[in-house]
């Protein structure tokens, strides 16, 4: 083992030869700040420098812009911030646009400017202009990747011209995070995309052969003097009225309440919400679940989605903790019944507090406090009247705390070195008042790349501690990977490890634990196109699993896949799984890892296709198929398909439909509990969904949306049900049937979400949002019924419609101070 370890020292420590020349430009301070409308008869960019001669990065590696499609880019900048005009030539004819909404990229052509204020490779700010008009921006790193949902409000115009387009914008410097240096040096990148083709291209020169630090390739931008970072002080005001109907009952709600950004210091930023406001976050994409874990859901709020990268590291961040359903357990006698149990928490405020000093120490705090909830119990005892003797009902009710007040807090710092290189520790606590439980994780984590960034190591160690009214207990978690970040060929190697105990799962989220993984990886991929290709990607892989207490085997996978973009711009994959042998199952028969269930040789394989949607008509379309192979039970199939045709109408109008089929036959799983025994049961399952997504946008600040979503699940199991045997195996037990166990197990869960929504940037940074909304929701046992009957079914129930109003405000301090300065030399 010390051999190995000296080996991975010797291949990342040691420098190595490996340098890359970088381009330099030297930028112009105007006296006379350029008019931001696309139009390039400015004085100052009749002497600034130009930056040309792009080389294409994707899919011809190292191939130089024609003339016909070259690139001029000029910089200018003054006391509140830095100006750039771009001439993008072009055949008009070739230049694809459409409209979307803000970090949508859809079909469309780019230019983006990326700064490093830091100059140190991993810190990226990224802004992107279409030829539409709309605009895209970002946070970058190479261990987080481009975090799209961090916004900033700056300038852009675009023209289109006889002989390609022009985009000029400005951004202001409180969209930068930088120390005052008198005369600094930054980072800067140009990128352009052609989306007819498909060909991307940058100033200074991308190798896509060195791994993903796409930051290493920045050039470099000198010239600034003398400029100051600004009070960084942004308000967002907003107001929101609310009116819902559902059965018969109509309810209103207004609420006002104010977002703030403040830089604390010039690289340390303060984000708080204050009576945080939600009512038009999108639906949560709900499924019926039968498995043994948690359904996952994504975030929707943006204050949880902007600027958490460093919150994320270690993975032990899952937002959606905040605000969640209660988790308070109240026990009820026999007699009483929860009158109104809430589906969520109520968020009283949040705060964010991250940046990174020039020495590249980021640091990160985030903390959020839900509300002490209530709930009410009504209790119903019949007893005896002495007088009359004759039995009377008496009602009453008592409060009891479902959820207490809580506070979330996470802390973070992160290192980073080597120009790809981070060390982090982080600590997230959850303290609830009262007697419930209170959660403690701490990680730190290395991730370490060689300097030619060829080669690489993750190392994390984790610590769970859960101090609870009953049980208090500790948890240990690690990961430790290897592999080699560079080349046409690549491999890992890794080894994951928690204990019984180990549980992230109240600021987190983890399904398993308990296991000692070994995963082995490779991939081949090419860099240059081929006669038929432009890119291809192949990849294999291994698992080999274990529980970690006891130390026991518990199943082998091997895997692989491949996707391809062919000449015409269609891509296509396919992928394959194989669990090898024998598998032990010890989470779906929920008993604390005192039982498993015994599978056999599963196997599943899938192919899909997403057309070129530069088209009017587009499709993406999967297939799959999957079966054990097994001596007891070799009549379980599952296959599914999806089909998502595409309209794109014109470059206004986006229409997108999506099919998706799943039918598993004689699939088994957990059922219930009786005693001491494990029913398990064996059904048929169908999942059905359709969703329609549309999108009108009449410019690039006003669009109409609309989002639909249909999603049907049915169950229906045998009337024999199983016992789970000590060997794994299940055996027919005539004690258990369907009328045995006192419930009906089919099941028939219908959901149905709708979103319209018109949206209006009325001015920077600042918008009214119009939303209609629609729910219906179902669940019974009709697993018989078909498609149409269930549909018809749920369109009995009760439907909420909800219509809601949102004004958010964008306010600058700096432009009001500026606005009184001019103000106080008038007078």
């Amino acid at each position: 083992m010390k051999y190995i370890l000296w080996l991975l020292f010797i291949i990342l420590i040691i420098p190595s030869s490996y340098a890359q020349s970088k381009k330099e430009y030297t930028i112009t301070r105007a006296l006379v700040a350029p008019k931001i409308d696309g139009v390039l008869n400015d004085a100052v960019w009749q002497k600034a420098s130009i930056a040309t001669d792009f080389i294409q990065f994707r899919p011809t590696l190292g191939k130089p812009d024609p003339e016909t499609k070259r690139t001029e880019v000029k910089m200018a900048y003054d006391d509140t911030g830095i100006y750039i005009s771009a001439y993008l030539y072009d055949n008009k004819d070739d230049i694809m646009r459409q409209f979307n909404q803000r970090d949508v990229f859809g079909q469309n052509d780019f230019f983006g400017v990326v700064f490093n204020p830091n100059n140190d490779a991993q810190n990226n700010t990224e802004f992107f202009v279409f030829p539409t008009g709309n605009q895209a921006d970002a946070n970058e790193s190479p261990s987080m990747g481009e975090d799209f949902g961090w916004n900033s409000v700056w300038e852009s115009a675009v023209n289109i011209t006889s002989n390609g387009w022009v985009v000029e914008l400005k951004i202001p410097y409180r969209c930068l995070r930088f120390t005052k240096q008198d005369a600094p040096i930054w980072g800067i990148q140009f990128h352009r995309h052609f989306r007819k083709t498909n060909e991307q291209s940058t100033w200074n020169p991308v190798d896509l052969t060195t791994g993903n630090s796409i930051g290493l390739y920045n050039g470099t931008l000198v010239g600034l003097k003398n400029i100051d970072p600004p009070t960084r002080l942004n308000l967002y005001p907003y107001a929101s009225a609310l009116v819902s109907d559902y059965d018969g009952v109509t309810e209103t709600d207004f609420a006002a309440g104010l977002d703030v950004k403040y830089g604390i210091t010039e690289n340390i930023t303060l984000d708080a919400t204050l009576i945080p406001d939600f009512s038009q976050a999108g639906f949560d994409d709900v499924q019926l679940n039968l498995g043994p874990f948690e359904q996952q859901f994504s975030e929707q709020r943006q204050f949880f989605t902007e600027g958490v990268d460093l919150f994320n590291k270690g993975n032990l961040f899952y937002s959606r903790r905040i605000g969640r359903n209660p988790t308070g357990n109240i026990a009820l006698a026999d007699n009483e019944n929860i009158e109104d149990y809430p589906e969520k928490i109520q968020l009283l405020n949040a705060i964010k507090v991250s940046g990174r000093t020039k020495k590249g120490l980021g640091i990160g705090f985030f903390n959020a406090i839900t509300k002490k909830t209530e709930v009410s119990i009504n209790k119903s005892e019949t007893v005896i009247n002495p007088q009359s003797n004759l039995e009377e009902t008496i009602q009453s009710k008592r409060k009891a705390v479902i959820e207490p007040l809580s506070n979330y807090n996470i802390l973070v710092l992160d290192q980073q070195f080597n120009k790809n290189s981070s060390a982090t520790i982080i600590n997230t606590n959850v303290t609830r008042n009262g007697d419930f439980r209170d959660a403690n994780v701490t990680a730190l984590i290395l991730d370490m790349i060689n300097k030619s960034n060829t080669y690489g190591v993750v190392a994390e160690a984790k610590m769970s501690q859960l101090n609870d009214v009953e049980v208090n207990k500790k948890g240990y978690s690690s990961y430790l990977g290897f592999g080699k970040t560079s080349g046409k060929y690549r491999f890992n190697l890794s080894h994951n490890y928690a204990d019984k105990d180990y549980d992230i799962n109240d600021l987190g989220i983890l399904n398993t634990n308990n296991y000692s993984n070994f995963s082995v990886n490779g991939s081949y991929r090419i860099f240059e196109p081929t006669e038929t290709l432009n890119s291809l990607y192949i990849g294999v892989w291994g698992n080999y699993n274990n529980l970690s207490t006891p130390y026991t085997y518990t199943g082998t996978n091997v895997g692989g896949e491949f996707n391809a973009t062919n000449k015409s711009l269609h891509t296509f994959g396919a992928n394959f799984n194989w669990n090898v042998g024998k598998q032990y199952d010890f989470f779906e028969p929920r008993n604390d890892f005192n039982s498993f269930y015994l599978t056999e040789n599963y196997a599943q394989g899938s192919f899909w296709i997403s057309s070129n949607y530069n088209s009017f008509f587009s499709i993406d379309a999967n297939v799959g198929y999957a079966k054990r192979f097994e001596s007891e039970r070799s009549e379980f199939n599952n296959y599914w398909f999806g089909i998502g045709p595409r309209f794109k109408f014109n470059d206004k109008f986006l229409l997108v439909f999506n099919f998706e089929f799943d039918d598993y036959t004689n699939d088994r799983g957990y059922m219930t509990k009786i005693d001491d025994d494990i029913v398990f049961g064996q059904r048929d399952r169908v999942d059905i969904e359709t969703t329609i997504s549309g999108n009108y946008n009449f410019n690039s600040f006003n669009a109409l949306t609309l989002s639909f979503r249909n999603y049907l699940g049915k169950v229906t199991y045998e009337n024999q049900l199983y016992s789970l045997q000590n060997s794994g195996r299940l055996l027919k037990n005539p004690t258990y049937t369907k009328e045995s166990i006192g419930y009906n197990p089919d099941i028939n869960f219908n959901s149905w979400n709708l979103d319209l929504s018109y949206s209006w940037q009325f001015a920077p940074g600042s918008q009214l949002t119009a939303l209609y909304r629609n729910s219906i929701f179902s669940f019974s046992n009709a697993s018989q019924d078909d498609y149409f009957k269930s549909l018809g079914s749920l369109f009995d129930e009760n439907m909420e419609n909800i219509v809601s109003l949102k004004l958010v405000y964008f306010i600058d301090y700096n432009s009001i101070k500026n606005v009184l300065k001019k103000k106080s030399k008038s007078i």
